[in-house]
Order: C-alpha cells, then sequence, then structure tokens
C-alpha cells in the first residue's frame, strides 16, 4: 500500500501573532513576546472538503465553534522556534485525518471461538453451581 502525500497548509491562510509566554523565564518573559499564538480557519481553508469535515468532527478543545483552530506555542525561548513549532503541530493534525479511516466490515465469529465461548460460560456455570449450601447426608431433622 502506498503512503499517501502529505498535505502542506498555506502558510496565508493561518494568522499568526506574536504574544508573551506564560510561566518561569526570568527577565526575558516579560520582556519579549516569543510565545506563537496560530489561528487556522479550517472552513475557508484550501484542504479538500473530506480532510476539513474530519478535521471539524475531531473532539479538540482547540477547535472552535466557528471553525478555527487555535494553536499556542511557548516550548522554545525564540520567536522563530515557536513559530516553527506551531507549523509542524498543525501539519501534524491536518496529516492526522488527511487518509480517510478504514471502513469496518462485520464478520461471523469463528467456530472455534464460539466452542470457547461456550466452554468458558459452560464453566462458570458449574463454579457457580457449586457455590450452594452443602448438604450432609446424616443430617436429617
Amino acid at each position: 500500500m502506498s503512503q499517501p502525500a502529505l498535505l502542506q497548509v498555506d502558510e496565508a491562510e493561518v494568522q499568526i501573532s506574536a504574544i508573551r509566554a506564560q510561566g518561569a523565564g526570568g527577565q526575558n518573559v516579560n520582556k519579549v513576546s516569543s510565545a506563537i499564538h496560530l489561528r487556522f480557519d479550517i472552513p475557508a481553508s484550501s484542504l479538500p472538503e473530506d480532510v476539513k469535515e474530519r478535521l471539524l468532527a475531531l473532539r479538540d478543545s482547540r477547535i472552535t465553534q466557528e471553525g478555527v483552530l487555535v494553536l499556542k506555542a511557548q516550548q522554545h525561548r525564540s520567536q522563530d522556534l515557536n513559530r516553527l513549532d506551531a507549523f509542524s503541530r498543525l501539519h501534524e493534525l491536518v496529516n492526522s485525518v488527511a487518509q480517510a479511516p478504514k471502513t469496518r466490515r462485520a464478520t461471523k465469529p469463528t467456530y472455534g471461538s464460539r466452542q470457547r465461548r461456550l466452554e468458558g460460560k459452560s464453566q462458570r456455570s458449574e463454579t457457580k453451581a457449586q457455590r450452594g449450601r452443602v448438604r450432609n447426608g446424616s443430617d436429617s431433622h
């Protein structure tokens, strides 16, 4: 089976803004806007329709009700590395739904699996049947 071609997102369809990173970082974090806020409008993008549908169907908190994917990258100290990180995460997410999932075909259970199931049921039944009260033959009041 051949590997599908990876989808690329056009950079013109992505809004990027630099924001201040959160968390520890000393003086640098207060001065430099090194974190990246990436917004990608899925319905307005040039992605194929089936990929858009699968992206919007994801149960992901980063996708708004309007269908805008919002990624925040603040892992690195430099803005360029955070920009690369945000784009790689966007491409990773898009390519995770690029290939349609295989449709499940219903199959019948094999003869052997049915026999094993019935055998297990009868063993459990036997175990539970032996859990009753103990009857003593000489005890007849």
